[in-house]
């Protein structure tokens, strides 16, 4: 068997046993590059006409807020798979949400705001936020949230929703602005009522702030743009890959519970599925000395059954 090292455009190819015309040349290197080029292309992204949040406009013909806007949107349509798990998770929460933010009169447009803080998830800070909304322990207690070792409400995503839209309302009242209501969430009421008075200007867009709340109307509205524009942004999906609500039922109990393993299984499912449905609970059992009811979700039967 005869090998040939041949040198073709700079590269050496071995052809075994098959004659000069098997020979394929190596691809140029302009070539290769047009290739990869053509594999995977990363655009600039044209500003969306009119954006605004809570039907508030977005002043994106003021050059750093169109920069600052332009950040946004190209950090998270190119972060795709944060972006995905985020439209993916809000087929399965904005639903929760949704009609408690209308109930309040809190317009729809705050449901994203839960996506810049906790990415939907059950998630907690450096500081000590908890849940979707993020919400601080003295703020939760403020807002009648039960907070201790047994229960922590801050993770019910219907109460806190409830604290959240509250929060928003009265924001809403002081500065007149749902951008500065939404604002004020990151910064506090009195943290944005500072910047205001020494800056001598009303407007979100016109103030300048730490980077954290400068960024944090414009995360906002990025996500708000994409989620509700995926397919303009390159995200394709089916309905079938989106997590789905679980359809589920609340019974009250108002005793103590000495062990939710066993409470679990009382009703055809496990400890891990308890809490999924209940991450309030915080611990394996509940005291309730004073004998408070509780709401206990239970997901229907037959939806975390193995496949037949």
């Amino acid at each position: 068997m005869k090998i040939k090292n041949i040198l073709i455009g700079g590269s050496v190819l071995a052809v075994v046993g098959l004659g000069i015309n098997a020979v394929q040349e190596a691809p140029s290197d302009e070539v290769q590059e047009k290739k990869m080029i053509n594999d995977y292309n990363i655009y600039a992204l044209p500003m969306p006409e009119n954006l605004e949040f809570a039907g508030e406009p977005v002043p994106v013909q003021i050059p750093d807020v169109h920069e600052r806007m332009d950040r946004e949107l190209l950090v998270n349509t190119y972060w795709q798979s944060n972006t995905l798990l985020l439209i993916k998770r809000a087929n399965k929460y904005f639903p929760v949400m949704e009609p408690i933010l209308a109930e309040y009169g809190v317009p729809d447009d705050f449901k994203y705001l839960a996506v810049i803080e906790s990415s939907l998830t059950n998630a907690v800070s450096p500081a000590g936020a908890r849940g979707f909304w993020q919400i601080m322990e003295a703020t939760g207690k403020e807002y009648g949230l039960e907070i201790n070792s047994n229960v922590d409400e801050r993770y019910n995503i219907e109460k806190s929703t409830r604290v959240a839209a509250e929060y928003f309302l009265k924001s809403k009242e002081r500065f007149g602005s749902w951008t500065l209501a939404a604002a004020a969430y990151n910064a506090g009421n009195y943290g944005v009522d500072k910047q205001r008075d020494r800056q001598d200007v009303k407007d979100y867009y016109d103030l300048l702030l730490g980077e954290e709340t400068g960024r944090y109307v414009f995360r906002i509205l990025a996500l708000k743009e994409i989620m509700e524009n995926p397919a303009k942004y390159g995200f394709n999906y089916r309905p079938k890959d989106l997590y789905a609500p679980i359809p589920s039922r609340k019974i009250k109990i108002d005793t103590p519970v000495t062990d939710f393993a066993k409470f679990a299984k009382d009703f055809g499912i496990n400890y891990k599925i308890l809490k999924i449905h209940n991450p309030w609970l915080r611990e394996a059992h509940l005291d309730n000395k004073s004998r408070k009811e509780y709401l206990i979700e239970l997901p229907e039967e037959g939806y975390y059954s193995p496949a037949p």
